[in-house]
């Protein structure tokens, strides 16, 4: 392997110069910097990266921790981390966090030394007690937290808005009967799409007491689960409103296959808008969840953070959440026209 005096020697410059080259140093030149760089690449010289961040206080690398990394959200919420790190030459290092508490601070203590800040979704209690002990070592960033955390900047999706604007919505399409598939307890983005959801209702003049509401964890089974509560209720409930995509399409599957027709029979409405959710028969209405946006903003958050030569007051940004509309809700009017027109 090459070494950086090697790679002084054949640039004809100092090692502190090669070392302020892959530092991106402004104190160098262009052209002596293109001759570095150009030797080294002939060498095929790899800088230690971790000497380098000891000289620098720097490592350009970004923790990302999540509760999970399954599924069409993370996926996208992933994305859009990566994608803006890497515009600004910033590396992400991943974990997850699936018990939350202990295994978060395990975690973060695995990545102190190897990031200047980091990024958390801390959806439940257990994973903000931890965020305030990790928050004096390395800057962080929350993702949808539960509550403010003093010196951290957050961002999340307006879950609330979201969920109230498809409630109203299935209100002028002339619902009163409403189901909801709601998110795992303790989480922090299910509470908030329910609270939506029955708040509304209230404010229709509906007791939302009265609603079927439906346990789930925002997984495809539990919607699955679901359809056999509402197949075996008479009367069905108009509509289900399930509080993201997962579940509406494992709900929406298993109506399929019990011949019970989408939306014909009954309405199915999610939360998230994964990239499945178009592609179904028929086409999932939901919430528009830009996760993409999301992490990019996180990303570009950290960033001003790391700039800053003191810290900023607390900052908090909101994703919006967008009603898309597709084939998979229809008017009551329409769907007692489908019964009548079935039992013929």
């Amino acid at each position: 392997m090459a070494t950086i005096r090697e790679v002084a020697r054949a640039a004809g410059v100092s090692t502190a110069t090669v070392s302020r080259v892959f530092s991106n140093s402004p104190l160098v030149s262009a052209d002596t910097a293109e001759r570095v760089l150009k030797s080294a690449q002939q060498l095929d010289y790899w800088p230690n990266s971790a000497a380098r961040s000891l000289s620098t206080h720097r490592t350009h690398t970004i923790g990302i921790m999540l509760p999970d990394l399954f599924g069409e959200f993370y996926s996208d919420l992933m994305r859009g981390l990566d994608r803006e790190a890497s515009l600004h030459e910033y590396q992400i290092l991943l974990s997850s966090s699936h018990s939350g508490g202990s295994d978060v601070l395990a975690a973060s203590r695995a990545m102190l030394g190897r990031i200047d800040g980091l990024i958390m979704l801390a959806p439940d209690e257990k994973s903000i007690d931890t965020v305030e002990r990790v928050r004096r070592r390395v800057p962080v960033v929350l993702l949808n937290p539960r509550q403010p955390v003093e010196g951290c900047h957050s961002v999340e999706v307006a879950n609330y808005d979201g969920a109230r604007r498809v409630v109203e919505y299935l209100l002028e399409l002339g619902h009163r009967d409403l189901a909801f598939v709601a998110g795992p307890e303790g989480n922090v983005d299910a509470e908030e799409r329910r609270r939506g959801f029955r708040e509304s209702l209230q404010v229709a003049g509906l007791d939302p007491d009265q609603a079927l509401e439906l346990p789930g964890d925002f997984r495809e089974i539990a919607g699955v689960e679901a359809s056999t509560v509402i197949l075996a209720r008479h009367p069905r409930p108009t509509v289900v409103f399930a509080a993201n995509d997962a579940m509406a399409i494992g709900l929406q599957s298993a109506l399929h296959r019990a011949g019970c027709r989408v939306p014909q029979d009954i309405s199915v409405v999610g939360f998230d808008n994964v990239a499945m959710a178009g592609y179904l028969n028929p086409p999932l209405t939901t919430v528009n969840v830009d996760a993409c946006g999301l992490g990019r903003e996180a990303v570009r958050m950290m960033l001003d953070v790391l700039r800053a030569s003191e810290e900023s007051a607390q900052i908090r940004r909101v994703i919006p959440a967008a009603l898309k509309i597709r084939e998979s809700c229809s008017a009551v009017e329409a769907l007692r026209a489908g019964h009548k027109s079935n039992s013929n």
